[in-house]
């Protein structure tokens, strides 16, 4: 594992040379991007040699004989750092332009700094082979992450996010903690061994890391931080938080399943259904935003339901003796792992280069852009078309992987048919959703005209680091969605580190169906270039005019005229109204010349509607009832801590 540790030392270098080299602000940026960039590119071709067959590789390092610390690289960990290095790769590119503000310079530094540390303690996340190296390299990443989030902590509203991402990121720890717990009481050892668990004792530890590992990754009702801390971070941490770190608690969550051997259908039922609706309310809470980070971060929500619905159907496959729908089930979700890092992180990206320029995320103040900004807008379009699972893009071949897996199991017996129609119908009404949700976002604010004047003078000059990791990852969703044999392998390696017994499973059918797929992709492919060349063809020589779009038949239109993303959104979410009670607040019309008047709009988050009363209120009262043991009397504190170890003494 010499590759992976000597990537983390350059990456780290990464961190500390920007703190040393902050008053020479370009400089500072040239080390930061450069070495954490390098870093990555070795780390990335380590774990293509993992996942190309290099097989399992493994350290180990005592520390007074009474602490190890322990690595392992197995296929499931070379899947998600193959991710982790990528992103983080193309985000280091990117931030050397995003962080241009010479003013912030000592704030730049520590940014660069925790960013290595971030990249860094993921992939340690994902190498760690035993409790002690996992909780340790887990905190890091929290903490990192947290630094990252309130990077502007001037904003009250930064602060807030940071608040909210710091007890919750706490509070998921505390019940992995608990689930290692358990573990520990059936192993007797912190290695991740099971064997010595009863069947309750497994279904306890599976409960406690899914709500843990749940909360990380972003998963409904454990999201509330999610939507707070992307729009917070900057973007090319955003891209970074949202592509990959999120997706450790995915492989938590199928680290255990692995770990614990708990293939039944109750727990893939349990996975299935959190997945359905994980995706389905993210996807309607992403509707009614306003923001465009906002808006991005609820689909990670549903996104990470959609992943959820593949484990699910992997886990039921597997529990129920279906091969081929655990393999569908569990390669779509891996492969969606990827694909949802790689588009995610090219729409946050998208989004930060619209924020750079404009100053503005909200949606409806934006406008016209895709005219002035032809490169964020046309990849930002492929992202928009990838995270919608329209082909020939990447999120079209995970989602129907997922799919093939489920109609494996409407064959099957009666308990997974009605599973397998429930996962069908759901990524049904995900797909739709996120169809209708991209649809306002490109059209209210790449296309038309300019809604303020913050999006009229705006263009592409100087970004040119923004742009290329963008070029690069939209390119990718091309690449994948095309080509998707040549990256079928990787979540299938993914998945044999699993235990699932791949090489036993006929893959004819993914063989020949990932030729189809790049036999239909290329028939579209050739269609819109015919397209292309008659509309040339055709055209040739004849006047072309220019003039203002969304007329509308109106003889002199206006910004104001056109149509808004709330009023786009308002008939779908009318729908949904019970599990996103919708506020609005604008003045009744009264006369015949009605006074100047307004409206404002707010799609209320169920559960951090109802946090307050049902957790934060009563939390709040009980430590008011215990406020009689702080006397400030440190005689008494002392006591305090000498009846707590006496009571532990008996537990010893």
């Amino acid at each position: 594992m010499r590759l992976f540790f000597l990537s983390l030392l350059i990456i780290a270098s990464g961190g500390v040379l920007p703190l040393l080299f902050f008053r020479q602000f370009t400089l500072m940026r040239i080390l930061g991007a450069t070495f954490i960039g390098a870093g990555c590119c070795f780390g990335l071709r380590d774990a293509f040699a993992r996942l190309a067959g290099g097989g399992a590789a493994s350290a180990s390092f005592d520390y007074l004989s009474t602490l190890t610390l322990a690595f392992r690289i197995d296929g499931l960990s070379a899947f998600f750092l193959l991710a982790i290095f990528a992103v983080c790769l193309l985000s280091a590119v990117y931030s050397f332009s995003y962080l241009s503000d010479p003013r912030k310079a000592l704030g730049t530094a520590v940014s660069y700094f925790f960013f290595s540390l971030l990249t860094a303690a993921m992939a340690l996340v994902v190498a760690a082979a035993n409790m002690i190296t996992f909780l340790l390299a887990w905190e890091i990443m929290s903490l990192a992450s947290f630094f990252l989030v309130v990077h502007d902590h001037r904003r009250p509203e930064t602060r807030k996010a940071g608040y909210l991402y710091f007890v919750f990121s706490h509070v998921g720890a505390m019940f992995i903690v608990a689930a290692f717990g358990v573990l520990y009481g059936g192993s007797g050892g912190f290695e991740f061994d099971a064997t010595g668990l009863s069947q309750t004792a497994k279904l306890w530890v599976f409960g406690l890391a899914f709500i843990g590992f749940g909360s990380k990754a972003g998963v409904f009702p454990f999201h509330v931080w999610l939507p707070h801390a992307h729009p917070a971070a900057p973007s090319h941490i955003s891209a970074v938080m949202s592509g990959v770190m999120i997706k450790t608690g995915i492989y938590g969550i199928l680290r255990m399943v692995g770990i614990l051997e708990l293939y039944t259908p109750a727990v893939g039922t349990v996975v299935l259904v959190f997945g359905v609706v994980s995706g389905v309310l993210g996807v309607v809470y992403a509707l009614g935003q306003h923001d465009l980070k906002r808006l991005l971060a609820y689909h990670s929500v549903e996104n990470i339901g959609i992943i959820l619905i593949g484990i699910g159907i992997g886990m039921i496959g597997v529990a129920t003796d279906t091969p081929l729908m655990a393999l569908l089930g569990f390669a779509g979700g891996l492969l969606h792992v990827l694909n949802h890092a790689t588009f995610k992180s090219l729409l946050f990206m998208g989004a930060g280069v619209v924020l750079h320029k404009t100053g503005s995320r909200t949606i409806d103040a934006l406008g016209g852009l895709l005219k002035k900004m032809p490169v964020t807008g046309a990849t930002f379009l492929v992202g928009a078309l990838a995270i919608c699972g329209l082909p020939p893009f990447n999120g079209f071949v995970g989602e129907f992987l997922i799919y093939l897996g489920s109609f494996e199991g409407v064959a099957a017996e009666t308990p997974v048919l009605a599973l397998s129609l429930l996962a069908i119908v759901g990524l049904a009404v995900i797909g739709g959703l996120a169809l209708a949700c991209f649809s306002k976002v490109v059209g209210v604010v790449f296309q038309g005209e300019a809604r303020s004047p913050a999006a009229q003078a705006v263009d592409e000059k100087g970004g040119a680091a923004m742009l290329l990791p963008m070029i690069v990852l939209a390119a990718a969703c091309a690449v994948i969605g095309v080509y998707p044999a040549a990256f079928l392998y990787m979540p299938l390696q993914a998945a044999a580190a699993l235990g699932l017994e791949v090489g036993r499973i006929p893959l004819e059918s993914v063989a020949r169906l990932s030729t189809n797929i790049t036999l239909a992709a290329a028939i579209l492919l050739a269609a819109l270039l015919i397209v292309w060349a008659l509309r040339r063809l055709l055209y040739e020589g004849k006047p072309i005019g220019c003039s203002g779009t969304w007329g509308c038949g109106f003889t002199q239109p206006t910004a104001r005229m056109q149509y808004t993303g709330t009023s786009y959104a308002a008939s779908i979410l009318e729908f949904f109204k019970p599990a996103a009670p919708l506020e609005e607040d604008h003045p009744a019309v009264a006369g015949l010349f009605p006074d100047r008047t307004h409206y404002r709009s707010h799609v209320h988050d169920i559960v951090e509607l109802h946090l307050n009363s049902a957790v934060v209120t009563p939390v709040t009262w009980l430590f008011d009832k215990l406020r009689w043991i702080q006397h400030g009397d440190i005689h008494l504190y002392i006591g305090y801590i000498l009846l707590a170890i006496v009571v532990l003494l008996f537990f010893v």
